[in-house]
């Protein structure tokens, strides 16, 4: 009874932090009604199923508000950021950068092509989000999203007209994307200390310096050869690439350390880092990490970071490993959420869907992080706890 009575009580103050980017009360309804269908136990989570839990005998009032109803989806991830801050918020926060796959048919959804999908693990017909996570202490979820739209769209203006892109809306890289969501994160004072995210933005040199100016450390995925210059010894100075500076380090340079808490227990692996130049020189230094697999040693990978002085070796390792909490949080927004269940094809559409199915699984991470802090789960049994 007091689980049922803390649901309610959570999902009216979702009901008044949202209520007022909805100018009418009948949208404002269907908003509310939207989410708790997301938030059901319902197979598939789209405008129809939706509508039918609602009582609605067509799904017109659903579609409406992810089509013509009159509010902006970005005002309401402002609030679902705000709510996070407000409950999850801790300065040691990190934030996790990735894109996953939407399979679609067809050729007229908002930015869909032929393009990788790491859902899938290949190339599909497809839409990509980039997205911003946040994980601490209390738990892990979404903050911020963008739809990628490859070249081929933005250099058709009457395909861009046809779904609902705005003229404005220009090409962006996926790093470009990122780096605009982390820019509005800082503007917003959410509470963080690191910038972590894997090969994709890694390598993007621009995207580092960006993080940099933020104020922002970072341990930032990069491909074996991806050219860096050593700080020290007899390669100082010289470009190099990155799996050429880690073959040359001593053995006794290894160390095992834990990268987080997996199903089994502590992920744990070979790890081992030399610092190297980087490119603004702030107050700070700049490593080449390196992850070894302690049962298959050819398994390696590779980060670029920079951090504060005299960071620790198990510090470096367990941001790395923060990375994968955005996995998690892509599978269970998926499983839980019907982040992947939308039936739209409109630009509007996808980011009205998307921002509801965040704010659901921001709502079920908050919940659960109440109710852990209730019953006096420690920091750790609470963020594992996450949806």
């Amino acid at each position: 009874m007091a689980e049922v009575r803390q649901w309610a009580e959570g999902l009216e103050e979702v009901a008044e932090l949202i209520g007022g980017r909805f100018a009418r009360a009948e949208p404002r309804a269907n908003a509310m009604a939207y989410l708790q269908g997301l938030l059901s136990g319902a197979e598939r989570k789209n405008s129809w199923t939706i509508s039918e839990q609602a009582g609605h005998a067509t799904p017109d009032a659903m579609q409406r508000l992810l089509s013509t109803t009159d509010w902006d989806p970005d005002a309401l991830r402002d609030d679902l950021r705000a709510y996070v801050v407000s409950y999850l918020g801790d300065s040691d926060g990190v934030l996790v950068v990735d894109e996953t796959g939407f399979l679609k048919k067809g050729t007229r959804s908002a930015g869909v092509a032929r393009q990788y999908s790491g859902t899938a693990g290949r190339t599909e017909n497809c839409q990509v989000g980039v997205f911003l996570t946040y994980a601490t202490q209390s738990g892990r979820t979404f903050l911020d999203r963008e739809l990628y739209l490859p070249r081929a769209w933005t250099e058709d203006s009457d395909r861009c007209a046809a779904a609902g892109i705005p003229e404005e809306r220009g090409f962006a890289t996926k790093p470009e994307l990122a780096a605009t969501m982390l820019e509005r994160a800082v503007a917003a004072h959410v509470p963080a200390a690191w910038v972590t995210a894997d090969t994709v933005y890694g390598q993007a040199w621009a995207f580092r310096r960006a993080v940099e100016e933020t104020g922002l450390h970072y341990v930032l995925g990069v491909p074996a050869s991806q050219a860096v210059w050593p700080k020290a010894g007899p390669l100082a100075f010289h470009q190099v690439r990155a799996r050429e500076l880690i073959a040359s380090l001593p053995a006794q340079t290894w160390r095992v350390r834990a990268a987080g808490d997996g199903a089994k227990g502590p992920r744990r692996y070979g790890w081992a880092r030399v610092r190297v130049n980087g490119m603004l020189d702030p107050v700070g230094e700049y490593w080449l990490l390196a992850r070894r697999s302690l049962t298959d040693p050819t398994e390696l990978a590779y980060y670029l970071c920079f951090a504060p002085p005299r960071v620790s070796l198990a510090e470096l390792a367990r941001i790395a490993g923060t990375r994968w909490a955005i996995e998690e949080t892509f599978q269970t927004a998926k499983g839980q959420t019907g982040l992947d269940q939308y039936q739209v094809r409109q630009y509007t559409g996808w980011y009205r869907h998307i921002t509801l199915a965040m704010l659901a699984h921001v709502f079920l991470t908050v919940t659960r992080a109440r109710a852990a802090a209730k019953r006096g789960a420690t920091p750790a049994e609470t963020a594992s706890s996450s949806p």
